[in-house]
This record gives structure tokens, sequence and C-alpha cells, in this order.
């Protein structure tokens, strides 16, 4: 990429400062630092566009935080739940979601993973599981319900999580089987998020390119995660974060510094100083 970028896709979690989500802004440098070039890119005529595994009430108040908002009188793209739900906002509006059976991935996982948890989300309103996650995990109402009720309709994102479990214990199961109908990506910890299949953060910015008549080539993703690859490689310049793991930072065409270290404001003033 030579030519500033024409949308800037950002992953949340571990890629944003902590203090975007929970907390009231911090003084300098990292609260101002990166709204300042945020600013920059949103006044030089970029698109901004959040991309994260949360469902969508989990990505607005980021938005929020950010000022982040829509150029031409458009509303703002977020892709939520990993690709599986795009929306518009403010004020929020659900525009695409891709749902699948995910019955047979699921009970394949757990039959090798008895003591996992299940959560599907609840669109407006949390979540269903099969027993509560541990505590600050999942947002919104949580209703604990049956497996079966909880596999009984088709879903747009579904999380299997282990407590007593280690990330590398999941990857390495999730690569052993045939997780049927279902793309897969493991977390930081012992978190498979299912999705369906073809669908990702890379599906979802791709899809968003298109509704604003962008290449792929103009895009600036940055990300941290297994789930931000696909965006990383998708995108003109991929950006990981300097604490992703090798595998990310190996599939980015650079690292910049770590989120609380204004990764990403350095990113952007790169092309918007």
């Amino acid at each position: 990429m030579i030519s500033p970028p024409r949308l800037v896709a950002l992953d949340i979690d571990g890629t944003l400062p902590a203090w975007t989500e929970g907390e009231e802004p911090r003084p300098e440098p990292a609260g101002s630092r990166i709204l300042k070039a945020l600013r920059a890119a949103l006044d030089a005529g970029a698109h901004v566009v959040l991309c994260s595994g949360r469902p969508p009430e989990g990505m607005t108040r980021v938005a929020d935080r950010l000022n982040l908002y829509g150029q031409n009188g458009e509303r703002l793209w977020l892709v939520a739940c990993n690709g599986a739900v795009l929306c518009r906002y403010a004020p929020l509006e659900v525009v695409r979601r891709e749902s699948f059976d995910a019955a047979p991935a699921v009970r394949a996982f757990l039959a090798r993973c008895p003591t996992a948890l299940v959560a599907v989300e609840e669109q407006g309103v949390g979540y269903r599981l099969t027993a509560p996650f541990p505590a600050g995990e999942l947002p919104g109402r949580l209703i604990v319900t049956g497996l079966d009720d909880l596999l009984a309709r088709p879903a747009s994102r579904v999380i299997v999580r282990d407590p007593t479990a280690t990330s590398e214990d999941f990857a390495r199961l999730a690569g052993e089987l045939d997780l049927a109908g279902a793309e897969h990506v493991v977390g930081w910890s012992a978190w498979l998020d299912l999705t369906p299949v073809n669908v990702s953060k890379a599906s979802g910015l791709r899809h968003v390119c298109t509704e604003l008549g962008l290449s792929t080539s103009d895009v600036l993703a940055i990300g941290d995660g297994h789930n931000d690859v696909g965006m990383l490689r998708l995108a003109g310049r991929g950006v990981a974060v300097a604490e992703a793991p090798q595998s990310v930072r190996d599939a980015a065409d650079a690292v910049t510094a770590a989120a609380e270290d204004d990764g990403v404001a350095l990113e952007l003033e790169r092309w918007f100083g």
C-alpha cells in the first residue's frame, strides 16, 4: 500500500486501548492520541470499520467512545460476530445475518470435551448458555437452558468454553475433529468460536468494501487475534499489534506497538499524521 488507506478496519479486544470499553478515558497519551489519529483518518475521508467477534450491542459503546461515524451522511459499518452479522450504526440496524446449524460441530466437540460450556447469542438480549461462564466474559442477560434447546435453532455464532482447559488444548482438539458445517477460531483462552462456513471477519469486510465501492487493496486492517488473520491477509496492508501471537504477526505485513502503547495510533499517524 502506497497511498493512504480509504478504509481502516479495526479489531477491538487486544487491539484498541482498554479504556474504549468499560472505563472512562485515561489522561495522555493513550486516550487522546488514538482519538486524534482516528479524527485525522475520518477528516481525510477514510471509512473506519470496527470488526469484532463481539455481538453488535457489544460494539456500539466502543464506537461511541471513539466518536466514530460514517462518511457522507452514511452510518458507520460494524462487522460483528466474526463476520456473521453486519450492521449500520447509529441507530443500530442489522443489515446482513448469516446463520448455520451448529449442532453437528458442537456435539462433536463435546464428545471429546464434555465439561465445556456452550453459549449462543440472543440478539439484542444477551446469551443462552448451558451453564454460567466465568464472571464478566459474556455481556447482557444470561439465560441458562439445556443443550438441545440451545441447538434447536440456526445460530450466527456459537461459543464453546472450558475454564479448566487451555487454548492449546482447544486448538489441538479442533484440529483433530471434523467440525462439519462450521468455521472455527480458538481465542486466547480455551474459547472456541463457531460461525457458518466461509464466514469470517474477512468475508464481512469484503462485503463492506463492495457496498462502499472500494477494493480490498484500499484497506488498512489492524488486529491481534487468530480471528484477525484472514482480515490481515485480505487487506492491502495488514498490521498486527506487538502482543499478537507469532502466527498472527506472520500473517501481517507489519507489526505496530502494543494496544496500550498506542499501536493503532502510531500506524494511523503513518498515513494521516
